[in-house]
Order: C-alpha cells, then sequence, then structure tokens
C-alpha cells in the first residue's frame, strides 16, 4: 500500500511539472520529435553555392548558436573593449546552466580567453550565459544584440533568444545563414578563427577535448562548432581550406552524431574539388556594431516558428524553471559529447536512420551564389619593382608596410587581421612581427586598402612564401604564440 501511494506521488508530481513547464511558457518537445534535415556547402573564395538542400528552411541552432556568441566576443576583443586576459563573471544564472558545461560555481569568474575555449571544446552551456551577460549586460539583452548582428550579416531568417543554444521554439535559423555566419567568423576575424581549431585545452585538472571530430581526420578541416538538442537533432558547420580552395559546408537535423560527422566528411571531400582557387574577397560585409540602438533591435523581423509552436519571450523563464524539474529536463537532455548517442536518440524519437546516398544529393543544377554579398576585393595592380622573390629575401620593416597598389602580386600570404584604420592594421602587422620572431624575418607586412559597403577596411598580411606548405608551417606557428591566422594564395 505504501508502494502505491509513493507511485501516485510520483505520477502527481510529473503531472504538476508538466502543467508548471507550460504554465512559464516552456515547450517541452514531444517525444516523437524528428529533426529533418537541411545542408549547404559554400565556396568561401566566390560565395557560390555548391550543394544545397533544404538549406532555407527553418531549423534549431542548437549549440550552433556559440557562433554567434563566439562572432560577438570576438568583436568586442578586436575594438579593445574587452581583453582576452579580462574577467568574466558567473552568475547564479549561468552557473545553473545544464551541461555540457564548464561547472564553475556562481560567485567565481574565468577569463574571456578561457570562456571561448571552453566554447569551442566542450561547448559549454554556463560559459555561453556568462559570455552574454558579460557583453550584453542580460542574456535577454545579449540575444537583442545577438539577432541585430545576424541581421546585419544578412541572416534574414535567424533570431536568437540565448547565449547558448539550449532549447527556446523562438529560437531559430537555416543552413544558409550558419554557412553566411561561418564564412563571416573566418573573414572577419582572421586572429582569432585559430581558436576553432583547438583540439583540447586545460581548465584546472581538467583536459577537455573538442567534440568537433573532423579536425585532424579530414583533411584541410580548420573548424568550426558542432550542436545537439532532441528537436534540432545532430548539427555541424564545417570548415576547410585545402590547395587554395576554401569551403564552408553546413549540416543540419542529421540522426546521430557518427552518421553527422560521415555526412560532412562525405560533403568536404566531394566539393572540395569543385571550389574555386581564385576569389578570396570578405563576402560578408562587416558592420561593426557593437550594441544596437533600441530602435533598431525593435525594427528586427522575427521568422515564423517553426510547427507553430508558442512563442517565448524574450529572456525565456529562469533556468529553475526551465531544467531543474525532471520532467521537463529529460525533454531538453543533450549529450556532454554526440559520441555514442545514436541508439538512444532513435529510440527516444523514432526517427529512421538517413542514408548517406540520400542525405548527400548532387544537385543538378548547382545553385547559384549566396545572396546579398555586399564586400569585394579591391583591384589588385601587378608588382614591376621587384620580384616577390626578391622581396621575400630581404627582412622588411613593418613602417614600410604598403596598400593594395604595392603588394606582392603573387605566392603564398598569411593574412593575420582586418582593421578599419590602416594604422591598427601596422600595429597589428608589428605585434605579430615581434612575436613571431624568425619566422617572419624574410616575410613581407603589408596592408591590403578594399571596400566593404561604404567603408574601407584594411587586411594585415605578410607575403613572400613560396608554396602552400611554408606559409601553412609559419602560420601553425604563429597559432603556437597566440597568433590567429590564416594561409592563401595571393
Amino acid at each position: 500500500m505504501g508502494s502505491l501511494n509513493l507511485a501516485q506521488k510520483m505520477q502527481k508530481l510529473a503531472a504538476a511539472a508538466l502543467i508548471f513547464a507550460a504554465a512559464v511558457g516552456v515547450n517541452v518537445e514531444p517525444a516523437n520529435a524528428a529533426p529533418k534535415y537541411a545542408g549547404i556547402v559554400v565556396d568561401a573564395n566566390t560565395g557560390k553555392v555548391l550543394y544545397s538542400e533544404d538549406a532555407d528552411s527553418l531549423r534549431y541552432p542548437a549549440s550552433l548558436t556559440k557562433m554567434m556568441t563566439l562572432y560577438l566576443t570576438f568583436e568586442a576583443l578586436e575594438a579593445g573593449r574587452i581583453s582576452l586576459n579580462s574577467k568574466v563573471p558567473v552568475s547564479a544564472n549561468a552557473a545553473a546552466e545544464p551541461p555540457s558545461k564548464l561547472g564553475v560555481g556562481a560567485g567565481r569568474s574565468v577569463t574571456v580567453e578561457q570562456a571561448i575555449l571552453a566554447l569551442v571544446t566542450r561547448s559549454a552551456n554556463d560559459m555561453a550565459t556568462a559570455l552574454g551577460e558579460y557583453l550584453g549586460g542580460s542574456e535577454s539583452r545579449f540575444a537583442q544584440m545577438m539577432t541585430a548582428k545576424a541581421r546585419s550579416l544578412g541572416m534574414t531568417k535567424t533570431t536568437y533568444r540565448n547565449a547558448n543554444g539550449l532549447p527556446n521554439t523562438a529560437q531559430m535559423t537555416t543552413a544558409r545563414d550558419q554557412a553566411r555566419l561561418g564564412i563571416a567568423l573566418r573573414q572577419h576575424f582572421p586572429q582569432y578563427y585559430g581558436y576553432f581549431s583547438t583540439r583540447s585545452f586545460k581548465f584546472g585538472k581538467q583536459t577537455i577535448g573538442n567534440h568537433n571530430r573532423l579536425l585532424g581526420v579530414v583533411r584541410g578541416v580548420d573548424g568550426i562548432k558542432t550542436g545537439y538538442t532532441r528537436a534540432a537533432g545532430y548539427n555541424l558547420v564545417t570548415s576547410a581550406q585545402a590547395d587554395g580552395r576554401s569551403i564552408v559546408g553546413v549540416v543540419m537535423g542529421s540522426s546521430s552524431g557518427a552518421k553527422r560527422n560521415e555526412t560532412m566528411k562525405q560533403l568536404v571531400l566531394r566539393y572540395m574539388p569543385k571550389a574555386s582557387r581564385s576569389g578570396g574577397g570578405d563576402l560578408i560585409a562587416k558592420v561593426n556594431t557593437s550594441v544596437a540602438p533600441s530602435s533598431a533591435l525593435a525594427a528586427v523581423e522575427e521568422p515564423a516558428v517553426i510547427a507553430n509552436a508558442p512563442r517565448l519571450p524574450s529572456e525565456g523563464p529562469l533556468p529553475d524553471a526551465r531544467y531543474k524539474n525532471g520532467a521537463v529536463a529529460s525533454a531538453y537532455a543533450a549529450p556532454a559529447n554526440d559520441n555514442g548517442a545514436a541508439a538512444a536518440l532513435k529510440a527516444a524519437t523514432g526517427a529512421p536512420e538517413r542514408p548517406l546516398s540520400a542525405s548527400v544529393p548532387v544537385p543538378q543544377p548547382a545553385p547559384a551564389y549566396m545572396p546579398d554579398v555586399q564586400a569585394s576585393a579591391a583591384p589588385q595592380t601587378p608588382v614591376e619593382e621587384e620580384s616577390v622573390a626578391q622581396a621575400a629575401a630581404k627582412p622588411v620593416a613593418v613602417d614600410q608596410t604598403t596598400t593594395a597598389s604595392t603588394q606582392p602580386s603573387s605566392g603564398w600570404v598569411i593574412q593575420i587581421g582586418t582593421s578599419p584604420d590602416r594604422e591598427q592594421a601596422m600595429s597589428l602587422l608589428r605585434k605579430a612581427q615581434d612575436k613571431g620572431g624568425k619566422v617572419l624575418r624574410s616575410a613581407t607586412p603589408f596592408t591590403v586598402a578594399y571596400n566593404s559597403g561604404s567603408e574601407q577596411l584594411y587586411r594585415a598580411r605578410f607575403g613572400g612564401f613560396d608554396d602552400q606548405k611554408t606559409a601553412v608551417n609559419a602560420c601553425k606557428s604563429l597559432k603556437k604564440v597566440g597568433i590567429g591566422c590564416w594561409a592563401a594564395m595571393q
């Protein structure tokens, strides 16, 4: 009799939890949730779409959300508003977020760099929330900043409600929008993009590995981000560069981590050879807006919510209401990593396995170009005074930094940053030379002026590398001393 009373009490508690969840506006995901696949591959040199399937259909981003959290973090770093050593306080709200998390207690703090590394490796929800509160003043305000930034980048169908990607039925995106964000991260912040290739980092006694299993496995892959919730399925945005070619691919709604990884691997192998070695201009205009004005935020148009799900308020309910209740938390459960969860997901959702061949069709004909390309590289004038080899043979002081009209006309270059001011670009080059030592001793520093919409920007580059291997090895050496960079054919 006692056990029956206990069972009845448990049933009542579960029912009460569901009623409470509905009262605070949480959309508890149905047991038969079946995420739908969407994918895209874009030539990052030209903007040409090489492959597309349901790329403009609304999907849940899950932890791909953290790409935008990092974009705004990199923007604040570049503007000098914060530094990598700035202390990020961890509030009770941030500390209460469910796994994956770093597990820092409320009232403590981490550095900006530690928070960045926690996001790109463990996909830590608590650190994403802490960064959002630190940069935006509150999680809801930061979500508004994220959405406004998405619009400025041409991500017309993306709406953010939190900094980490935990379930919220109003937080939506598309594969195409995520490709735009992936390209923007690499092109706008080459000095910080190297964080996405971090294989592991140490925090206290922990050694934390990266969830992105393609790093070091698929040739050319250098990031970017994984994501998973039951409603979203398994998501992945991947950047790859090899032989002067460059692509960004997106897979959303896959049925398992292993399936997602294999799909992306096949996409990279199939479409990298189809990408162009030419181009290389900044495809997505960089709009330097640290905090959008309230009027601009109010004007942001939100896409329709998937399956007519109820709209949640911007800030959402408090974490206690969302996650501590067992009946609600089970609907939101995400694995600490993506391995070994396929069977559990299939059992929970009833989602059928999707054959890889069906997931990666070759579009006939291939779609056109990424829309709303707002920036192009300035035309380059060949060098007549001296050859690239001659320029590389002698050390060049950074105060001789050149403009686009006198840059090396061919060969491999390393780009370390982009700045709206030529003097700032030169300063980046000086700092890189100081830290790089012999790696840059024979390199030629120069700036490249180009127009991004109505704004003139400057790329900070080193030229004079004979081949791809030399440039890539030099870039790897720079990354070891904390200088973000990427190598490309001039």
